[in-house]
């Protein structure tokens, strides 16, 4: 399997594009995947058509995480190496302009769900397991996991995972908050993508401005976030058509047609 199979990327029309972690048997996360997912959302920064992507794993899993054969085998001073180039690629996809949807089959377990982490919502089929079992193995969440699940599902909870390693359930998760929506296994690729498609039928400025925000105010005291907020929707939403013609539909009892201008 060459780099370029490894993760591949379809569209699925108004803008939803369809990414697939693909490698097999459980979509470990090895130098060469994390590489082909940097260049993917590369791509998908630099592609004004988009306007959300759905992310999954091909096959049984959505990733068991970080591929342990080939970390065994690394020098240990190669490790800073390695632990720059995971909270890189899960950066760039937090960060990327549109909202990620992680559609979740399988494990999501170690990398793997911080890779969902780094996502900005999470769908999961009944039959999913999610988790941080990095200390049965001697380690601990390196990409930046253990931050973002303490934001997501707060500190006790986030502590509980990760010092013993345990694995919640798709129900479980949605009760905590590490996912948005559970649903019968097999759906999750479809109920993420009509997550997805709404997502996408919004004005597509108007929600790249409010992800900024969400990301921008997360660790700020509320004075500043909410002026982050404002000096957002004052440059990057006020002075858009699509403000008009979401207004105007709004008045003519008529669905907008956002062009993202």
């Amino acid at each position: 399997m060459t780099t370029d199979e490894m993760v591949t990327t379809r569209p699925d029309g108004d803008g939803v594009e369809i990414v697939v972690l693909r490698h097999p048997p459980v979509n470990a996360l090895n130098a060469a995947l994390l590489g082909s997912l940097a260049d993917r959302f590369a791509a998908i920064e630099a592609d004004m058509q988009s306007r959300c992507v759905v992310l999954t794993g091909d096959g049984a899993y959505f990733s068991a995480g970080a591929d342990l054969k080939e970390l065994a085998a690394l020098p240990a001073a190669d490790a800073p190496a390695v632990v720059a180039r995971g909270l890189d690629v899960f950066g760039r996809i937090e960060r990327v302009r549109v909202p990620v949807v992680a559609a979740i089959n399988g494990l999501a377990v170690g990398g793997g769900l911080e890779l969902a982490l780094a996502c900005d919502l999470r769908v999961a089929g009944e039959s999913a397991k999610l988790g941080a079992p990095e200390v049965n193995y001697g380690l601990m969440p390196a990409y930046g996991g253990s931050q973002r699940l303490l934001r997501l599902v707060g500190p006790a909870r986030a502590r509980e995972l990760i010092f013993t390693g345990h694995l919640l359930s798709a129900a479980d998760a949605l009760k905590v908050g590490l996912v948005n929506r559970a649903v019968p296994s097999g759906q999750e690729l479809r109920a993420a993508r009509d997550l997805a498609h709404t997502i996408a039928s919004r004005a597509p400025r108007a929600v790249a401005a409010a992800k900024r925000a969400l990301l921008a105010g997360r660790d700020r005291p509320l004075p500043e976030a909410l002026a982050s907020d404002s000096e957002l929707f004052l440059r990057e939403v006020l002075p858009t058509t699509d403000l008009v013609e979401g207004l105007t539909a709004f008045a003519e009892r008529r669905p907008p047609k956002f062009k993202g201008e």
